[in-house]
């Protein structure tokens, strides 16, 4: 899978769990191409999932929370504004942006971005738009209620 399948994936689908099973597609068996048992980090195709999953992690059109059932989620952009719209509805935690920092030392280290802060200013605008009927539709069944 190249970068724009994989960038295609999560915007036809808007919600995908990073590797995590759950309600939604797995980004990871999509980028191995078949279901992965145990550790994706143990899949012959590891260091290309790894590859996409740190592209996809930097895009401006993807946030990184933990959305879906507090496991690592990436978010389309097109979906932001309904999860603006809903998000009194929504506990902040699940719509902290999650950043991965890589230290000098080669360590991985995680850095919450609270909500709102990484929403951009046209996302908001966008948001009063929606009504919430609309804003429950583009989130379908993972829309708070």
């Amino acid at each position: 899978m190249t970068f724009d399948e994989a960038m295609a994936f999560v915007r036809e689908h808007g919600i995908v769990l990073t590797a995590a099973q759950g309600p939604v597609p797995r980004l990871t068996e999509a980028i191995a191409g078949e279901p992965i048992k145990g550790s994706w980090w143990a899949h012959p195709k590891s260091h290309q999932i790894f590859a996409l999953l740190q592209k996809l992690e930097a895009s401006p059109d993807i946030l990184v929370c933990r959305f879906v059932n507090g496991k690592v989620t990436m978010i389309h952009r097109r979906l932001w504004p309904a999860l603006v719209k809903l998000s009194d509805r929504i506990d902040p935690g699940r719509l902290a942006q999650v950043r991965q920092e890589h230290t000098a030392k080669g360590h991985h280290e995680t850095h919450d971005v609270p909500y709102p802060s990484w929403v951009p200013a046209d996302v908001f605008a966008e948001a009063r738009r929606l009504g919430d009927e609309e804003a429950t539709r583009m989130l379908g069944p993972l829309a708070p209620r």
